[in-house]
């Protein structure tokens, strides 16, 4: 009998043969009612684009296994402590992100590792940092932490709850959801930092593609990977972490964080702003074109926001 990740990978790989305008007809079909298996497939679509493979082009008759294993240093198959990798999901900064299966439980996990060539000291000790902040996190809008450890090479990982579902304004947009729909869902996310700040934690990375919604519509906040933890009760706490380049986005980040400046909770409520702003207008606060990052950051410190009302305004 077929498994279900074996159906995803079917279907997964019939749709690459599709054209853009009929693929999410196709996969609409293929999977029929489970929404599951469709948010699995959509994710390895989305995954397969932003990996460079743009779907425009035409599907190349590779296995499945060199399809879901580009770049990654796990390739499909390995088992690491327990857990039998299926895909490579997505790549930055320092880490890679991985679905798998955990053989124990038959649950599908998130694994990210780090990239060879970063695990210096220092950022063993953040990973691990960020391993303990996000065990101690439990809140049903934050993915879970399940537990890590090292892989035979010494690379650290850890083993997160997997969320299958959409990006925030993509789902948002893709729904045409209400004005209420979309600000109920912004009040979740709210709670959710609110809950991590009260434990003296930051995210410091909050934006959309940080923040995935599942089929059954809850919000869930991903990746605390450049997340601080503060100490005692200062909200402007000495920089104990190792600060990565770039360890930011631009167009989410705060004045202070693009200054190098300490970290607060107030960073985070800057970047929870500039997501409301895209998710009631359908635009950014700023225009950045094809700025390169350094002048984004220039914009952010120098340069006023459009008004809200401007921007419905413009789009209409």
């Amino acid at each position: 009998m077929q498994t279900r990740w074996e159906r995803v990978q079917e279907i997964f790989l019939a749709a690459l043969e599709h054209q853009p305008e009929t693929r999410s007809g196709f996969v609409d079909a293929s999977c029929g009612e489970s929404k599951t298996t469709y948010e699995e497939v959509a994710t390895l679509l989305r995954a397969h684009d932003e990996a460079g493979q743009f779907i425009e082009q035409p599907a190349l008759p590779l296995s499945a296994a060199s399809l879901l294993d580009e770049f990654g240093e796990l390739p499909p198959g390995q088992t690491i402590g327990g857990y039998t990798i299926r895909a490579l999901l997505g790549a930055g900064g320092m880490g890679e992100v991985y679905l798998a299966e955990d053989n124990q439980l038959g649950r599908e996990v998130a694994i990210k590792l780090i990239k060879r060539g970063f695990a210096s000291a220092n950022v063993v000790r953040q990973f691990r940092r960020e391993e303990r902040i996000l065990a101690a996190l439990n809140h049903p809008n934050i993915a879970r932490l399940y537990g890590g450890a090292l892989t035979g090479e010494g690379m650290p990982y850890f083993v997160m709850e997997y969320v299958a579902g959409e990006r925030l304004d993509d789902y948002c947009q893709q729904r045409h959801l209400s004005l209420p729909q979309r600000l109920e869902l912004f009040r979740k996310i709210c709670a959710a930092v609110s809950y991590a700040h009260q434990r003296l934690v930051i995210h410091r990375d909050l934006k959309p593609a940080n923040i995935r919604v599942t089929a059954e519509g809850e919000p869930k906040l991903l990746d605390f990977g450049i997340a601080k933890l503060l100490e005692g009760d200062s909200t402007c706490a000495p920089d104990q972490t190792i600060t990565l380049p770039r360890a930011m986005t631009p167009d989410y980040a705060s004045p202070e964080q693009t200054r190098g400046e300490p970290m607060t909770t107030a960073t985070d409520v800057y970047s929870l702003g500039v997501v409301l702003y895209q998710l009631l207008t359908g635009s950014k606060p700023y225009a950045m074109g094809d700025r390169t990052p350094e002048e984004m950051v220039q914009v952010v410190r120098e340069q006023e926001p459009t008004l809200p009302s401007s921007a419905v305004a413009s789009a209409s």
